[in-house]
């Protein structure tokens, strides 16, 4: 367990990384928790370092990185803050439509982190994302359910799926089961079956022969909504 200055720290780096970015300064960490020397912001950010919770870039400016959310949980460091973006093409005075920046997918409807739930295929919505994100051939997802928290997915978190992407052992996929249910789990192949593993303890692995599971691309990046 953090303790309540290390959980601080981490919490207020995570924030300003989604947020803006880049990690803050020195000078801003003091500030965010009221300490009034670098010295300690040193103590914290080697205690975090030596925990595993951060990592600390070489020969960057401002480079300490999360590997952990203050709970233990994987960080995700592709997260897409959509808020972030659209403010940068607005200030750039783009528009949507025109932006060269910006590429449309379709939202094919919600996939589940938990019990299966009803697969989704229409195309009747799209989402505009950064082109540097995108494959030639991938789709979104809104996650519901909390079965992949463990690896920061969360219910409401949008998913980008690249159809071509190559799969292997351990890697987040979009799995159709039996040609009716979509779920969206670690993928593990074990001789002639296959295991759809949650990243969340309340959840049981899944098996399944293969002739019963299709898999429809592999989880690319993750976007987030900060209001």
């Amino acid at each position: 367990m953090l303790t309540l200055k290390q959980n601080q720290l981490l919490t207020f780096l995570i924030k300003r990384l989604e947020e803006y970015g880049v990690s803050p300064s020195y000078e801003e960490i003091c500030k965010e928790l009221s300490l009034k020397s670098k010295s300690g912001i040193h103590r914290i950010v080697k205690s975090l370092e030596e925990r595993g919770y951060i990592e600390r870039l070489e020969n960057r400016a401002r480079a300490i990185a999360p590997k952990k959310n203050p709970n233990g949980q994987p960080y995700i460091s592709n997260i897409i803050n959509l808020n972030k973006e659209f403010s940068k093409s607005k200030n750039q005075n783009l528009s949507a439509d025109n932006n060269t920046n910006f590429n449309k997918i379709p939202l094919l409807g919600k996939i589940a982190a938990g019990t299966p739930i009803e697969a989704i295929s229409n195309y009747d919505n799209f989402i505009e994302i950064p082109n540097n994100t995108l494959s030639d051939d991938s789709y979104a997802l809104t996650v519901e359910g909390d079965s992949m928290i463990d690896e920061g997915i969360l219910d409401g978190d949008v998913v980008v799926i690249d159809k071509k992407a190559e799969v292997t052992n351990g890697d987040i996929v979009v799995a159709l089961i039996d040609k009716e249910e979509a779920t969206l789990k670690k993928l593990r192949k074990r001789g002639d079956t296959i295991a759809l593993e949650p990243a969340n303890k309340n959840y049981k692995t899944q098996i399944y022969g293969p002739d019963r599971v299709i898999i429809q691309g592999k989880l690319k990046t993750l976007i987030r909504n900060y209001k």
